[in-house]
């Protein structure tokens, strides 16, 4: 499948979910069967630890079909740049989703400044460029300038999803989850 495939079943998916007409397919023992001798998930998505927001129901998606990622922040970390570098090379999946949401906390304690923790502060050091970056300092203007740098930054921390993004068909999309409604605006 290719990127622009992946987005729109991706999109249609997350309609499905909006409208709260879930399919729920491909979640049952026969496609825990189908998956023991491998996988090739469509999409793979960097998301948000947030518990509000699930991608596999977000985009009503089934076993098998997304490659998800989930830290406060969406930040790409090292653990999670490799993870998608692996996706994409010896999975083949052509759609990398960078996904941030409506009122992010990780966004909120970056945008509060301060010491939180030797942790904590690592981790918020990845959102710190899209605070300093944003015109606009409300957390959902900056959680949107995040998502987009994070996207950039994938390709400027990878060889591997560079290439894929250069020559080898690999989109990498910056997307914002509503919490209210549901929906995903594509950035």
């Amino acid at each position: 499948m290719n990127a622009q495939d992946s987005l729109n079943r991706l999109k249609a998916g997350n309609a499905r979910f909006v409208e709260d007409k879930l399919d729920g397919k491909l979640q049952d023992s026969s496609r825990r069967s189908d998956l023991t001798g491998g996988q090739s998930p469509y999409a793979i998505i960097l998301s948000c630890a947030d518990s509000r927001v699930v991608p596999e129901l977000a985009f009503d998606t089934g076993l098998g079909e997304l490659f998800v990622f989930r830290v406060a922040g969406n930040v790409a970390n090292t653990s999670t740049i490799a993870s998608i570098e692996y996706a994409v090379a010896h999975l083949g999946t052509k759609l990398i989703v960078v996904m941030g949401h409506e009122s992010c906390g990780a966004v909120t304690a970056a945008l509060a400044g301060g010491d939180a923790g030797h942790n904590l502060n690592h981790l918020l050091a990845h959102v710190i460029p899209a605070r300093e970056a944003s015109e606009d300092k409300s957390v959902n203007a900056v959680v949107k300038k995040n998502a987009e740098m994070t996207a950039q930054e994938l390709r400027t921390r990878s060889k591997i999803i560079n290439d894929a993004a250069t020559d080898g068909g690999l989109s990498i999309v910056p997307a914002y989850y509503n919490l209210d409604s549901g929906k995903v605006d594509f950035l």
